[in-house]
């Protein structure tokens, strides 16, 4: 009996809600669609925290960020750590990674995957360019982000992708494989070829988004929405058509259309590779997983990108489709990225390895209940830009909240807790207040649950080593 191979799919800044599969004129995503009436739906998806670099650690290695040293970014994974590919105990499994990987050298292979294609810096998109007549824009040789998102569809990282996934399925078409494609997009610049796919009328703002600025937040996320906003404005001078941030609805709406553009070139890509896997008589031999790093608030709570613990920034999309799965199923209880690792490992054969800290959901993925537990994230300082001669604070209150660390726990009846060691803390019922519009932690009522959530942080700190001073 052939083994099953594996393909995931990781974008980099792609919110939950960007698997739109109801009919709506929300995304325009047709293949991951398709991709989702098939699968199992992990509704309530978080990751470990919300930044890049930390998050692809954990989903790579099964280990919380601040047991890998991965809590910022700009950080390479420490090579005695064991990833994805090393550990896979089936040497007939060939491993593939190709596009973003951010945990080291990117041109260069890594950590037992044995075929390498590499999107970022001076690797194989850079020549790939070089090859067409492209200049290099940066002086180490290498293409900037934004000269990247200008360039005509054919040529964009995720067809890049494509036509390497593709090559590589039909070449490995009779042994097992397990191969990553890890796409850049939808992260910023929110700008692309398909910028205009989406009607703008079409599309919808988060409720945060246009309703009055809420200060009942922390200070750190003050900081980067003033920040935020003054650059917004800088940015209509620099580049009228191609900027960060926004400050008006009007630019919240047209950057979240552009980001939306980015979605549907990614989306089609996946149909391609999918396509290429069908031609191959391979899609019914082959897991197939989607997920993201961390999402965006695109304007919700007047803020954009993710380092925040807002679940627009915190929630992911997360299909995995089993071989010959034909229906779709919805889980609805919250489940986190640090159970990715066992999970996909269990599917293929694999023992759990000790290194990982969570455990796998293939009872999930078959159908079965399983009890619903704590999920657990956690942010670590990592550089604030904040605006010169900002008032909001004295400068020794901004300079403690720019180095504040969080650890958050939802429970599995939807309260969500941020408890912070040099700011704000935050309490919301995200069953009653799904948009996080209500900060609860400093109103008498809520003293009894709060203080088991602490007790449930606390304990789950000292089960996985977290010597962080609440």
């Amino acid at each position: 009996m052939r083994k099953p191979n594996l393909i995931v799919f990781l974008t980099d800044q792609q919110r939950a809600d960007t698997i739109a599969c109801d009919g709506s004129k929300k995304v325009y995503a047709p293949n991951l669609c398709k991709l989702a009436s098939e699968s199992v739906i992990f509704e309530h998806a978080y990751v470990t925290q919300p930044l890049c670099v930390p998050s692809r650690a954990s989903l790579l290695t099964g280990m919380w960020p601040h047991q890998t040293g991965c809590m910022k970014n700009g950080i390479s994974l420490d090579p005695r750590i064991r990833t994805f590919a090393e550990l896979i105990g089936d040497d007939s499994y060939h491993p593939a990674y190709m596009g973003k990987w951010q945990l080291g050298d990117e041109a260069k292979r890594q950590r037992g995957f044995r075929d390498w294609i590499s999107t970022e810096g001076v690797g194989d998109y850079s020549r790939f360019l070089d090859l067409r007549g492209y200049t290099p824009d940066r002086p180490d040789g290498s293409f900037s982000e934004r000269l990247v998102s200008q360039l005509p569809l054919e040529i964009s990282k995720p067809r890049f992708l494509e036509e390497h996934a593709c090559e590589f399925i039909e070449m490995h078409r009779r042994d097992p494989f397990v191969l990553f494609v890890s796409f850049v997009e939808p992260h910023s610049p929110y700008n692309g070829p398909l910028n205009l796919e989406h009607a703008l009328e079409d599309v919808e703002l988060d409720a945060t988004a246009v309703a009055p600025v809420n200060d009942n937040i922390p200070l750190r996320y003050k900081l980067m929405r003033e920040w935020q906003q003054a650059e917004a404005i800088l940015d209509r001078k620099r580049l009228p058509n191609l900027y960060f941030f926004g400050v008006t609805p009007d630019e919240y709406r047209a950057m979240r259309q552009r980001y939306l553009g980015l979605v549907t070139m990614v989306d089609q890509s996946i149909g391609g590779i999918l396509s290429c896997l069908e031609q191959a008589e391979l899609l019914d031999e082959t897991i197939v997983v989607h997920t993201s790093d961390h999402g965006d608030m695109l304007g919700a709570h007047h803020l954009f990108g993710k380092e925040v613990m807002f679940e627009e920034a915190v929630r992911v999309p997360y299909l995995v489709r089993l071989p010959s799965q034909r229906q779709g199923l919805r889980v609805v209880q919250p489940v986190s990225h640090i159970d990715f690792l066992p999970t996909l490992l269990d599917l293929l054969g694999e023992p759990k390895p000790n290194q990982c800290a969570g455990k796998s959901l293939s009872p999930l993925l078959r159908g079965d209940t399983m009890p619903p537990e704590n999920i657990f994230m956690e942010w670590s300082p990592n550089r604030v830009k904040v605006m010169k001669g900002t008032k909001l604070a004295p400068r020794r209150t901004i300079k403690r909240a720019m180095n504040e660390s969080t650890r958050a726990i939802i429970s599995p009846e939807g309260w969500k807790l941020c408890l912070r060691d040099q700011d704000l803390n935050e309490f919301y019922n995200l069953q009653a207040d799904p948009i996080e519009a209500r900060n609860l932690y400093y109103q008498a009522d809520y003293r009894l649950v709060i203080e088991q959530a602490t007790s449930d942080i606390l304990s789950w700190q000292q089960t996985t080593g977290d010597t962080l001073k609440l």
